[in-house]
């Protein structure tokens, strides 16, 4: 596994943890480690938490690949959406350890994963495309729509207006907010609550339960893919 991203098993709880400088960014590399790191949590068939580094979670795609080109940009996007359409679908349970700020694709991936706990503290989360000058994708915007409230949902992509914690829990993007010293541990014992389920029964159910969004999101991949000539 390479260093950008950790995979850590114990107990059959497999820990992912994001490790890509400052900004946690999400690039091919990154993506790349995460799906290793995913199928090896199949293959281990361990509940997963999936974290970052103290202070935070993500603050969304690596910019220095954003800004090669439009068509590399797509390409970082198409890869992305694929993984959070993964996390939506994925047959074992999926936390959320938010360790800070949850920023763009930090942010998808919350709203894309079955519980979420982030910690206390002056941390933004939300999706900042249109104040960065981007268009939201059709991913993005039916992964918001899926997860958020009504108001909140409009607020945050429409509006790009970024949460506080507590106000992240109001809006959709997380279920709980705790001391950081105790994220961890939090998200350990939500983990062995998460392992007394039949998780033939939860795959199953989570898929009854988003195949209409599924369906979705596989069109709107292809879609926003299509726009830039990368369909296929």
């Amino acid at each position: 596994m390479t260093d950008l991203v950790d995979y850590q098993l114990n107990d059959g709880v497999a820990t992912i943890i994001i490790n890509n400088g400052k900004a946690n960014a999400l690039s091919h590399e990154v993506f790349e480690a995460l799906n290793a790191a995913l199928d090896r949590a199949e293959q281990d068939k361990a509940v997963v938490i999936l974290t970052g580094q103290p202070g935070i979670f993500s603050g969304g795609y690596d910019l220095k690949e954003m800004q090669k080109g439009a068509k590399e940009a797509s390409a970082l996007v198409k890869v992305g959406s694929t993984l959070t359409r993964r996390l939506a679908a994925f047959p074992l349970p999926v936390i959320g350890a938010c360790s800070g700020h949850a920023i763009a694709k930090g942010a998808f991936i919350l709203l894309s994963v079955d519980y979420r706990i982030g910690v206390e503290g002056n941390f933004k989360l939300g999706l900042n495309e249109v104040m960065i000058g981007m268009t939201m994708h059709h991913v993005g915007i039916e992964i918001a729509r899926h997860r958020l409230t009504p108001s909140h949902f409009y607020r945050s992509v429409i509006n790009a207006e970024i949460f506080s914690p507590e106000d992240a829990v109001t809006a959709g993007f997380l279920d709980k907010v705790v001391a950081p010293e105790q994220l961890m541990a939090h998200a350990k014992a939500v983990a062995g609550q998460f392992q007394q389920l039949n998780m033939r029964a939860h795959a199953q159910t989570k898929l009854k339960t988003k195949a209409d969004y599924l369906a979705l999101l596989d069109r709107c991949i292809e879609d926003d893919a299509q726009a830039l000539g990368l369909a296929g």
